[in-house]
């Protein structure tokens, strides 16, 4: 990518967080807050519609994301028992023409799917880049699991058709989730045709903890352009979860 492609990418994201942020309601108080590049522009943005969060109840569904805010001056404390949010705002590595989701890229599918199924609403912010007609079309899509078990879930995945990579750290060593767990990059044969399906699919391997499948999750799906335009692209059928 080139460094004016990149200034691009990072404008449109800027422009989609910012939106998703201004267009967070009076009553939207509890907040959870996703991991990776785009939703740290959204986290930037919180900080400075809200300097030191005032009212707000945040729960960050990473390491990263929680030290990032707290260098903002966002306050954010763990998760509890009985927690519900109004809102969870998160990127995404791809998103459907359906608005499903392929989700997983900064390694924290798991708890970004907790708190996306403990959220009212899923707002999703991206740049028009991630816009592909099916999940699996130019991203892997990750899966969680437990050490132990990895070996033979990536054979048994492999078997399947699928094309595996153990994601790696900077070190070189297998990348570990704040859980403890390790990921899979999986590669489809060809887009898939049913998320759900897959997701059921996938999860039915002992060892799997999450996919980073999120079908029929997102409430609305924000598309920031380098102009600073943003399009709004929303889910009719999607159920609302109720406090």
């Amino acid at each position: 990518m080139t460094r004016r492609m990149a200034q691009d990418v990072e404008a449109a994201k800027g422009a989609a967080a910012r939106s998703a942020v201004m267009g967070i309601a009076e009553n939207e108080r509890r907040i959870a807050l996703g991991t990776g590049s785009t939703a740290a522009e959204a986290v930037r943005a919180l900080a400075r519609r809200f300097p030191q969060g005032p009212g707000l109840t945040l729960v960050a569904s990473s390491r990263a994301t929680e030290e990032l805010a707290a260098s903002l001056g966002l306050p954010v404390r763990a998760l509890r028992e009985n927690d519900r949010f109004d809102l969870m705002i998160d990127g995404a590595d791809e998103v459907s023409t359906a608005l499903d989701l392929t989700k997983g890229g900064g390694g924290a599918l798991f708890r970004e799917k907790l708190l996306a199924q403990l959220s009212h609403r899923l707002v999703i912010i991206v740049d028009e880049g991630k816009l592909v007609e099916h999940l699996g079309t130019r991203h892997p899509i990750p899966i969680e699991v437990v050490p132990f078990a990895r070996p033979v879930v990536a054979n048994e995945l492999a078997t399947e058709g699928w094309t595996v990579r153990l994601r790696g750290d900077a070190s070189g060593l297998p990348f570990r989730t704040d859980n403890g767990n390790e990921v899979l990059d999986l590669m489809p044969r060809q887009p898939l045709s049913d998320p759900r399906a897959t997701h059921e699919a996938l999860r039915s391997h002992t060892g799997v903890v999450e996919t980073g499948i999120f079908a029929g999750m997102a409430e609305r799906v924000l598309i920031g352009h380098p102009d600073g335009r943003v399009e709004e692209r929303r889910r009719p059928d999607i159920a609302h979860r109720q406090d």
